[in-house]
């Protein structure tokens, strides 16, 4: 018996120092771990041991389709950085922590030239205004140009969207993609925006457009974030009660617009105008809500969730 269990012992040993020995050579080859394929049935990254599960694969949105294609936009982020674009994010140096998450998204033609340091330099996906396009095709090299993998995707109304010919943004999307193949444009639907509308009433109780009201790009950028993101950081933006402290900072409403208008003189404007205003504040208030029950979270300055 005792030479049974001393060979089963050699036996073991062997294995061991084979498996070993795989691993060493497999770690050190710079070639695919194709060895492994025909057991495991997949291809592995060159550090496969200690890299995270990918998380599920890209579904298509329908909500948004590309130009001139109609090609639903296919995107998922695990951790993305939400950057807006008020003045809050200047002199915090937030762009290190920024530039850590595997998405970055800005809004409408914020720029990241001359202020790395508070808000990054990589842009994977911009959401843009309808009324902010003809700013990005006056920069048409810079937005669309060879080597610009962004992903940009625009809302607004039917009336300058529509693509039969007399919606002027979708014509300018149209033409820019024509001049740029390689620009990756998309527009929000019709049903989509009506969804965001929809949202809007439920979270709110008014009626977005008997209220007089317009949503901001903020708003149809968080709802996107939350279908096509994991985790969502957002950076330089205030809660809806901010503007109401005492001794509150001023800032420039846009980082990129030093000296322009205070950023609570604009949302006060905003919130309390009669028709055509962007109930900025109302919409950091729901922001807040949803932060409780999604994995959203606020920085530069961070938010207090009750």
């Amino acid at each position: 018996m005792a030479w049974i269990w001393k060979k089963k012992s050699v036996i073991v040993t062997s294995l061991i120092v084979v498996v070993s020995l795989f691993l060493v050579v497999i770690n050190c080859s710079e070639k695919p771990y194709f060895l492994l394929q025909p057991v495991f049935g997949q291809s592995f990254s060159r550090n496969w041991m200690f890299s995270r599960p990918p998380h599920k694969a890209s579904k298509p949105h329908h909500g948004y389709l590309s130009v001139p294609n109609q090609e639903p936009l296919k995107l998922h982020c695990e951790v993305c950085s939400v950057v807006s674009s008020s003045g809050q994010i200047l002199g915090r140096e937030a762009g290190a922590d920024i530039d850590q998450s595997s998405c970055i998204w800005r809004m409408n033609n914020a720029p990241t030239r001359g202020f790395e340091r508070d808000v990054g330099h990589r842009t994977d996906l911009r959401v843009v205004s309808h009324t902010s396009v003809p700013l990005l095709i006056q920069k048409p090299q810079h937005f669309f140009g060879q080597g610009n993998e962004t992903v940009y995707v625009v809302w607004g109304p039917l009336r300058n969207m529509r693509q039969d010919g007399k919606g002027i943004v979708y014509n300018m999307l149209r033409q820019a993609v024509e001049n740029y193949p390689q620009a990756r444009i998309y527009v929000t639907t019709e049903e989509r925006m009506n969804y965001c509308d929809t949202v809007f009433k439920k979270e709110t109780g008014k009626d977005r457009i008997q209220s007089g009201s317009y949503l901001s790009t903020g708003w149809f950028t968080l709802i996107l974030a939350m279908d096509m993101c994991k985790e969502i950081r957002v950076y330089g933006m205030i809660n809806d009660t901010y503007c109401k402290s005492e001794g509150y900072k001023k800032v420039p409403y846009h980082y990129y617009e030093a000296g322009s208008r205070d950023e609570c003189a604009e949302y006060l404007l905003h919130e309390s105008a009669p028709y055509g205003g962007h109930r900025f504040i109302t919409e950091k208030a729901v922001f807040a809500k949803w932060a409780k029950t999604h994995p959203i979270k606020f920085f530069s300055p961070e938010w207090q969730l009750s």
